[in-house]
């Protein structure tokens, strides 16, 4: 069994005897590079490159490197000045005017502890406890209370620790937290081929579940809806993916309802919003569920007064964030258990395209990745990937 407070006897990354000096001075001091902004606005007009030295690590300091940076739609938000939590401006990074450094995700690896921190040693792996960090530069002084240490697991690699965080914890917490679903009954979600999606989609194989998989109309619609019945573990196994130009189809809907036994689901999964989350309540049974983590449409979610009245359906929000930080005995459990589906290859990463951060990376470099992401380029997580070379 995997733990986070006892990790396994394996080697992770490189030993502590390995770890890469390039960047450290005689003095001791680090040098890194971070992207931060000193206003908010979009990504590509505000962010910059900026260069700097970290001093050695002293008295409850942990000096870090950066292994892996995920770039998800609340970093583009944060730094629009749009999302709810807000990263604090400094001038700490020795910047003339107050900064902050974008993303809440990352891995990183120890380089260096101060002589108090007696939790961690050089080498260990360890990813954020908390969002707003920080997490895009090559390195950062952090503190116990900044990282939870990782297992030393062979089978886990920085890209899956990088982005373990959000998307899979959010679907975790959503299947578990609102309906008590027993093994062969349904949930049903939009914007199944996200990382939340594709996250919900396994483990509701893994737990026995069935499920219903909005997703929208697009090129290459069937080779998508295959991915998709394979991650959750297909059609015998009770899943159905269609596509929202389906959905609004009478016929198709009574169709999946028939599929579901006659009757709709207690539990729906709504990232979308708008016209996209009415559609999901029509899947949904009487007394039934719709928790809302996202609002892709950007528009409101208009509820009619007789889906609350006739149907008694219930409305919820979800912030993983905020469950995070509420409950961190539990997030590490959590983590314990989504680690071991990782490690035995239950849980299949996303499709990813990682942009390299090296010494010499340029910034025009790094925004082209930020704009990507935004962009949903290809439907692949964005991933910044550090190396030291």
């Amino acid at each position: 069994m995997f733990s986070l407070r006892t990790p396994l006897r394996h080697t992770f990354l490189r030993s502590a005897s390995t770890i890469p000096k390039r960047h450290i001075t005689v003095f001791g001091y680090t040098q890194a590079k971070a992207l931060i902004f000193s206003e908010h606005g979009q990504p590509k007009d505000v962010l910059r490159l900026h260069s700097h030295s970290i001093s050695p690590a002293y008295g409850d300091e942990i000096v870090v490197r950066f292994l892996a940076a995920p770039i998800n739609p609340a970093d583009i938000n944060q730094i629009e000045g749009v999302y709810p939590s807000k990263p604090t401006f400094t001038t700490t990074l020795g910047t003339p005017t107050p900064h902050a450094v974008p993303g809440n995700e990352g891995a990183v690896q120890v380089l260096s502890i101060g002589s108090s921190v007696t939790d961690f040693t050089p080498g260990d792996m360890a990813i954020m406890r908390h969002t707003a960090f920080g997490t895009w530069r090559s390195h950062a002084t952090a503190r116990s209370s900044n990282l939870l240490k990782l297992p030393k697991s062979p089978s886990i690699t920085p890209l899956q620790a990088a982005t373990v965080s959000v998307n899979p914890c959010t679907a975790y917490r959503m299947l578990k937290d609102f309906v008590p679903l027993q093994p062969g009954q349904w949930f049903v979600q939009n914007a199944a081929n996200s990382g939340v999606g594709r996250a919900a989609l396994q483990f509701g194989r893994i737990w026995g579940l069935k499920s219903v998989n909005v997703v929208r109309h697009r090129e290459g619609i069937e080779e998508l809806k295959r991915e998709l019945m394979e991650l959750g573990g297909g059609g015998e196994a009770g899943t159905v993916v269609l596509t929202d130009q389906e959905l609004a189809d009478p016929e198709v809907r009574k169709g999946v309802i028939d599929r579901m036994g006659g009757k709709g689901a207690m539990l729906g999964l709504n990232s979308v919003g708008g016209k996209a989350g009415i559609d999901l309540c029509k899947l949904l049974d009487t007394g039934g569920h719709l928790v809302t983590y996202g609002a892709m449409s950007k528009k409101p979610l208009t509820l009619g007064a007789g889906l609350l009245i006739f149907r008694d359906l219930h409305f919820h929000g979800f912030w993983v964030s905020r469950w995070s930080d509420q409950h961190p005995v539990e997030k590490e459990a959590m983590l314990e258990e989504i680690f071991r589906y990782i490690a035995s290859g239950e849980l299949k990463d996303v499709p990813m395209e990682t942009t390299v951060w090296k010494r010499d990376t340029k910034e025009e470099e790094l925004k082209a990745a930020i704009e990507r992401s935004t962009q949903g380029f290809g439907g692949k997580k964005q991933v910044f990937v550090f190396e030291d070379e």
